[in-house]
């Protein structure tokens, strides 16, 4: 069964294409201490079922699914909830040693 781990922090590219605007996503373990980790990682955990992440805001939770354009590039994004705009472009950016 897949870890759940909510994702409070991305870094972005300077790409202005969305599906290639975050190059890492951060969060935090039970213990306090910070993670982070490359985008094309996260993809693979999802891919293999070791991780189902999910992001939190505007008391609204949306799963982060693995997306692919029509040229075959893998990117992650927020599914649909309440709201149009993708979750995890909205998070704030994660400082060098991982989320705050």
């Amino acid at each position: 069964m897949a870890l759940r781990i909510q994702v409070l922090c991305i870094s972005k590219t300077n790409r202005q294409r969305r599906h290639e605007a975050i190059s890492h996503i951060g969060g935090k373990n039970a213990d306090g201490s910070r993670w982070n980790m490359r985008e094309k990682d996260a993809i693979n955990g999802i891919e293999t079922g070791k991780w189902n992440f999910y992001v939190v805001g505007g008391g609204e939770t949306a799963d982060v699914f693995v997306w692919q354009t029509p040229q075959g590039h893998k990117y992650l994004r927020t599914g649909h909830d309440m709201t149009i705009a993708d979750n995890l472009l909205g998070l704030p950016e994660c400082p060098i040693n991982g989320c705050r």
